[in-house]
């Protein structure tokens, strides 16, 4: 029986493995059996990477949404030694689907906040699919403060499709909250290093994505909408998400050329969601190495470097065609 979770393009690594599967299974195979083992382990490494190499824009969304990709609470559980979740915005509520706490990676002691999207129905709808309210923006940065204040260092981890949109949030002062987050998590003198580890949606994003080290694993994306809400606006329909997929330029690689993120994390061979203990232990290192280089530099030294960091977001030069006269923007 084929796995619920399968992607289209991922169905030819599939049949392969449901091959290699039933050879494994024969007791006492022959060395004809054997060797066909062997070659099937080679073919589906090489089909794994043949496929992966070459992933479009809209595959790249399907991937960062895969049901089994490591979420918040799974990282939460393979990366960190002890940690402790810390509740509420002490105003309105807790909101589940902004999850804080202290953590210790290996002897670091770190301030953790994350968004948390859920697996199945039950989790999903306890977390809201990970789309915060104002009061887990208010949670978020409450406890960043209490880290700044405290002197350690901040880990954000993004998943979320956005911020939550209802009349309620809205009434609670959604858009208020997270630009007041923008404003105030800019001033924190203390490293700051924020991951988008699956979906990277608009301000639900950007209200715990300010840092001093921003990243994104090889097969997520960080965009201003989602494909499918481009392609509402600009052609009218849905179906035309895979060409807003690529219109909007939001895969790592994009975003690592575009300066919007300063390191892409590689994923396995497959995808995180093929193997969760090897994306955490790439993705440990990752979040060890930065937290030591920005620990080299004075709180000065941090406010100035994240200033000119921001400053620099959306730059362009316009460039001047001299056999016309006429202007023409370019990417810096």
């Amino acid at each position: 029986m084929p796995p619920l979770n399968q992607l289209v393009f991922e169905r030819p690594i599939y049949v392969l493995e449901d091959r290699l599967a039933d050879l494994e299974q024969q007791d006492d195979p022959s060395p004809e059996v054997r060797q066909e083992i062997r070659d099937l382990r080679v073919e589906i490494t090489q089909k794994r990477r043949e496929i992966f190499a070459d992933l479009d824009a809209w595959q790249i969304t399907q991937v960062a949404r895969h049901p089994e990709r490591p979420q918040t609470l799974d990282y939460l559980e393979l990366l960190f030694d002890e940690f402790v979740e810390l509740h509420g915005d002490r105003a309105f509520r807790d909101d589940p689907a902004m999850l804080t706490g202290l953590g210790t990676l290996d002897s670091l002691k770190v301030l953790f906040v994350g968004q948390h999207k859920g697996r199945n129905i039950k989790e999903r709808e306890k977390h809201n699919y990970g789309m915060a309210h104002p009061e887990g923006y208010r949670k978020a940065l409450g406890k960043m403060q209490m880290a700044a204040k405290f002197g350690l260092p901040i880990v954000c981890f993004i998943d979320t499709p956005g911020a939550y949109p209802g009349i309620e949030a809205e009434e609670r002062g959604q858009a208020y909250n997270i630009a007041y987050n923008l404003r105030e998590i800019s001033k924190l003198e203390t490293p700051i290093i924020c991951v988008v580890i699956g979906e990277g949606g608009s301000g639900g994003a950007l209200g715990i994505g300010i840092g001093d080290h921003i990243a994104i694993l090889q097969y997520a994306y960080y965009s201003v909408i989602s494909p499918e809400g481009c392609a509402g606006i600009l052609w009218k329909d849905v179906k035309f998400r895979d060409k807003a997929a690529k219109a909007l330029k939001f895969t790592s690689d994009n975003l690592q050329n575009l300066g919007v993120v300063d390191e892409v994390i590689e994923e396995p061979l497959g995808a995180a969601h093929r193997d969760h203990r090897q994306m955490a232990r790439t993705l440990k290192a990752s979040l060890m190495e930065a937290i030591r280089e920005l620990s080299e530099f004075s709180s000065e030294e941090l406010l100035e470097r994240r200033y000119e960091k921001i400053r620099q977001l959306g730059v362009f030069e316009e460039s001047v065609d001299l056999d016309s006269g006429s202007g023409q923007d370019s990417d810096s």
